[in-house]
C-alpha cells in the first residue's frame, strides 16, 4: 500500500462565480456610492461595464449612476474616458456661449481634427433643457454646453466608452411624456372594464 499522497487541483472558480466574489467584496466596502453598497447585483453590473470598457471596476462603480432608473456616465467620466482612451488629443472647446459650443479633438491614427456637433443655446431652450424645474442651464449655462458637447462628441467618436449610455445631464434633461393615446390604452390593460 502507498502512502504517497496525491495532489488534486480544485476546479477553476467559473468567470460568474468570481465575478460574484469581486462583487460581494466591493459591495461591502464603504468607498462605494449607495446605490452599490450591499447590492452585490449592481455591483455585478458595474463590474461587466468596467470590464468591457478596460476600466476600474471601482472608477465605474463611482461615475455611473442611476437616473430614472437608466444608467448615465458623469460627465466628468465621459471628458476622462475621451481624453485616456489613448485615441484623440486631449479634448477642447471651442465657441462660445453666444455661438454655441463644441467639443474638438485630433484623431492620433490620421492627425484630422474631429469636432462633435455644437450644443447652442437655442437648442438648449427648443429642448426644454433650460425650463425644467432646478435645471442647471439657466445658472451654468457655459458649463453646461461644455458636458452636452463632450457626451456628443462620445457617442459619435468613442461609442465603446459611453456604451450606448447618456450622461448624467442629459438623462435628467429627458422630457417623460407618454404619445398620444398610450396612457389610455395603459390605463385600460390595468383596468379593464367588463363587458
Amino acid at each position: 500500500m502507498s502512502t504517497e499522497i496525491t495532489e488534486t487541483n480544485p476546479a477553476p472558480l467559473s468567470s460568474f462565480e468570481l465575478a460574484q466574489r469581486q462583487a460581494k467584496a466591493l459591495s461591502a466596502s464603504d468607498l462605494v456610492p449607495q446605490q452599490y453598497k450591499g447590492n452585490v447585483a449592481n455591483t455585478l453590473v458595474a463590474l461587466e461595464i468596467a470590464n468591457r470598457i478596460g476600466a476600474s471596476p471601482l472608477m465605474v462603480m463611482q461615475n455611473l449612476h442611476i437616473i430614472h432608473g437608466r444608467p448615465s456616465w458623469s460627465s466628468t467620466f465621459v471628458i476622462a474616458a475621451i481624453n485616456g482612451c489613448g485615441k484623440f488629443t486631449a479634448l477642447r472647446f471651442v465657441g462660445d456661449l453666444d455661438k454655441g459650443i463644441k467639443a474638438v479633438a485630433t484623431e492620433k491614427a490620421t492627425g484630422e481634427t474631429v469636432e462633435g456637433p455644437a450644443v447652442t443655446m437655442a437648442m438648449a431652450n427648443a429642448e426644454g433643457w433650460v425650463s425644467k424645474a432646478g435645471s442647471k442651464w439657466k445658472t451654468m449655462p457655459e458649463l453646461m454646453m461644455r458636458y452636452r458637447a463632450a457626451a456628443f462628441f462620445g457617442r459619435l467618436y468613442a461609442p465603446e466608452i459611453t456604451m450606448g449610455m447618456h450622461s448624467v445631464e442629459e438623462v435628467v434633461d429627458i422630457q417623460h411624456e407618454e404619445p398620444a393615446g398610450v396612457a389610455a390604452i395603459n390605463a385600460k390593460l390595468i383596468n379593464p372594464t367588463p363587458e
